[in-house]
Order: structure tokens, then C-alpha cells, then sequence
């Protein structure tokens, strides 16, 4: 008998002709994860099985991984006998304090000549028989036992553990996420590589109008992405010409919109040189001047990419929610303005048009400024396997 982590899919045994992509990408995404540990991952298309010196630290940190639906701890019986498999297990129960139980076995090797419900019984009975004060209850039990019988091997198991769900990262592509120090982008964030998007991030700074607490808060925020995302990557734009400019040539009425569009022409070209398919952000609908739907519009004409925004129809409350249960509240709200809510004029406009965008554009050289924005950027590699996170390149 030997003690592994058995992971179960959820969604993803639902791919069909496509799950090998999806599970060779869960496969990798582990392996990445624990590249410290010593550990060997084997798989199939019903669950994946690791192996390793410190099941520990492993289940530790295959919590982190999106594609898993649920962990366990399991035992590996490599002789399957109604015999082999009550001796160990009476053998693991013989320390474990309980009153009820159940037995639930799943038999996939159908060609094992007992069924699932007679095993379950069989079990049953033995324990009761080896167990003082102890009895069976099917509906509520205070100790749930799992068996599965699959060819040449079987598995026990007690308490499961709730994986993070949704798809291995990368597996559906690249994007870009406009990553500012507020409560909602790392949110946003969050819930993108959930669905299996692979994320670089862009942040936007303006010194001397922004300070380095700004940017470190941004990084730190980063850093939490880079666990579920295997590592990341954080350009770092220095806006500071490109706003004084705006605030100078621009009513200030339209500052936001016109601004939020310089954001949207860098941010598409950075997707774009990664080989990403879209932006994603944490807007809200109608949550500031900048997230009104008219607003939204004018601003997505300044790009062709797609703009993917996970928390459109959340609120704040919502947002805050799922922030303090990823970590990230904590360091979202920490005082360090950000260059969105520096030169915020009283009344930003909710209804901008684009003739309005077209005309104040025509003040300046936008892609000039934009050009020597994106040339002389920061990139900021975020790996979380290694000691020091941030790495210069």
C-alpha cells in the first residue's frame, strides 16, 4: 500500500476529443508547481495520480491549480482482492476514532466479479465485525469511506478537498490584464485564468505624480496572480508624458475617456506582442464615469482586440468578497494613488462621443507618445518557484 494525491477533473472530463489537450496541460501546470518537489504524475482520463517524498507540501500546493475539481489523499492497493482491500483497510481504521460510517465504492473495471453495492456491503460488514460501537448510517455519516476499484488497482480514501475548478491555465491562450492597485483588476484577474487564459499584466505609472509604494503595491499584487498563474510577467508603462499631455490639450471634462483609450492602443499592442487574443480588465458597468456603457463603447473603439471584463456585472460588495478570499483586499486598499485618480476632473463626462474622441486626438501625437511609452517600458518577470520574484529583464 502506498500513500498518493488523487485528483479528480470535474469539468474537464466533459472535453471529449479535446480532454488529452486539457489534461496534458493540467499535467504541465503541476509539474511547474511543484518543480522543487520530487514527485512523478501519471494520468489517465477519469483521474491523475501523484507521487512524491512529501504528499504534504504537494497537496499544499496543487490547491493553487486551476483543473482540479477535487484532491484526496488516497491509499493504492496493487492487489485488488475483496481480501487485500478489507486488511489495509482495517489496518488505516485501526487509529481513527468514528461512530457512523458508510461505504461507497465505484468500480470501473467492470469486469471485476463483484458489484459495486455488494463490495460496499461486504466492506460494511466486515468493519462492524472488527469495529466496537460503531454502525452504519447512509444518509449523514460521520465517516465516509471511498473505495475504488479500477483494473489492477485499487484506491481508499476518506476526506475530499475542493480544488479551485475551472481550466488548466494557458489552455485557451493568452491576454492581457490592465492591472491597476485597486480592489477589482487582481479580481478580474483571478477569475480570467480560471477559465484557463495564460495573463501577462500591464501597469500604468506616472511618476513623479504616482510613487514607487504604488508600484511596489502593484507588484505585490502581481505576485498573488503569479500563483495561479505560473508566474507572470508585468510591463511596466510610464504614462507620465502621455497624461500631462492629455490634461494639457484635452477638456478636462474628457481626460478619463481619453485617457482610458491611450490605456486600451498600449495595452492591445502588449497582448498583441505576446501573442495574446484580448484585454482583460476589472470594470464594473457603471461603476465610475469610465464604465458607463456609453463610455465603454467610445473608449473600446480605439482597439480591434476584444476586452474581456469578468466582473462587468458584479458589485462592489461582490468584488470585495472574492478579493478577500484570494488575497488580495489586503494590499488593494493600502493608500498609494494609482494615474487613474490623478488629474480626475469634477465632472468627467458619462456620455462621451466619438466624434468629440476624434476631434481632442488631433491635439497631439498620440502614437508618438505611445511608440516611445512601449519602447523604453519595464518588464518585471514574477516567477513564484524561485527565492527572489522579481527578475529584471
Amino acid at each position: 500500500m502506498r500513500k498518493l494525491i488523487m485528483i479528480k477533473y470535474g469539468e474537464l472530463s466533459t472535453k471529449k476529443d479535446n480532454i488529452g489537450l486539457f489534461l496534458n496541460t493540467l499535467k504541465k501546470n503541476i509539474e511547474y508547481t511543484l518543480t522543487s518537489l520530487e514527485h512523478e504524475i501519471t494520468f489517465d482520463k477519469a483521474r491523475m495520480f501523484i507521487t512524491g517524498n512529501d504528499i504534504d507540501q504537494i497537496l499544499t500546493k496543487v490547491q493553487n491549480i486551476f483543473g482540479i475539481h477535487q484532491i484526496v489523499i488516497a491509499y493504492e492497493l496493487s492487489d485488488n482482492t475483496l481480501e487485500n482491500i478489507s486488511f489495509h483497510l482495517l489496518n488505516l481504521l485501526s487509529s481513527t476514532n468514528f461512530n457512523t460510517f458508510k461505504v461507497e465504492t465505484k468500480r470501473s473495471d467492470k469486469k471485476y466479479p463483484i458489484s459495486s453495492m455488494d463490495i460496499s456491503r461486504k466492506l460494511g460488514g466486515i468493519i462492524l465485525k472488527n469495529k466496537e460501537n460503531v454502525q452504519v448510517d447512509v444518509h449523514n455519516p460521520e465517516l465516509l469511506i471511498n473505495v475504488e476499484i479500477r483494473q489492477n488497482k485499487s484506491y481508499i480514501y476518506f476526506d475530499k478537498i475542493k480544488g479551485l475548478g475551472g481550466y488548466p491555465v494557458g489552455v485557451l491562450g493568452k491576454g492581457m490584464l490592465m492591472l491597476s492597485g485597486g480592489i477589482d483588476s487582481p479580481v478580474a484577474g483571478y477569475m480570467a485564468i480560471k477559465r484557463g487564459v495564460k495573463l501577462e499584466a500591464v501597469y500604468f505609472e506616472s511618476p513623479p505624480h504616482t510613487s514607487i509604494e504604488a508600484k511596489n503595491k502593484v507588484i505585490a499584487l502581481a505576485k498573488k496572480l503569479a500563483l495561479y498563474n505560473n508566474g507572470i510577467k508585468l510591463h511596466v508603462i510610464n504614462f507620465t508624458k502621455i497624461q500631462e499631455t492629455i490634461y494639457k490639450n484635452i477638456p478636462h471634462e474628457y481626460l478619463i475617456t481619453i485617457m482610458r483609450r491611450m490605456m486600451y492602443r498600449i495595452s492591445a499592442k502588449l497582448s498583441y506582442n505576446a501573442r495574446g487574443s484580448i484585454i482583460v480588465n476589472g470594470e464594473s458597468i457603471g461603476q465610475v464615469a469610465s464604465q458607463t456603457l456609453a463610455s465603454m463603447n467610445v473608449i473600446n473603439e480605439a482597439i480591434k482586440m476584444p476586452v474581456i471584463r469578468p466582473l462587468a456585472c458584479f458589485d462592489k460588495l461582490e468584488i470585495i468578497a472574492l478579493a478577500k478570499q484570494i488575497d488580495t483586499y489586503k494590499t488593494s486598499i493600502l493608500p498609494y494613488e494609482d494615474c487613474c485618480t490623478i488629474f480626475v476632473p469634477k465632472h468627467p463626462v458619462i456620455n462621451p462621443t466619438l466624434d468629440k474622441c476624434y476631434l481632442y486626438e488631433k491635439n497631439f501625437d498620440y502614437e508618438k507618445l505611445i511608440y516611445e511609452a512601449l519602447k523604453h517600458h519595464e518588464i518585471i518577470k514574477i516567477n513564484p518557484q524561485e527565492k527572489s520574484h522579481n527578475e529584471l529583464l
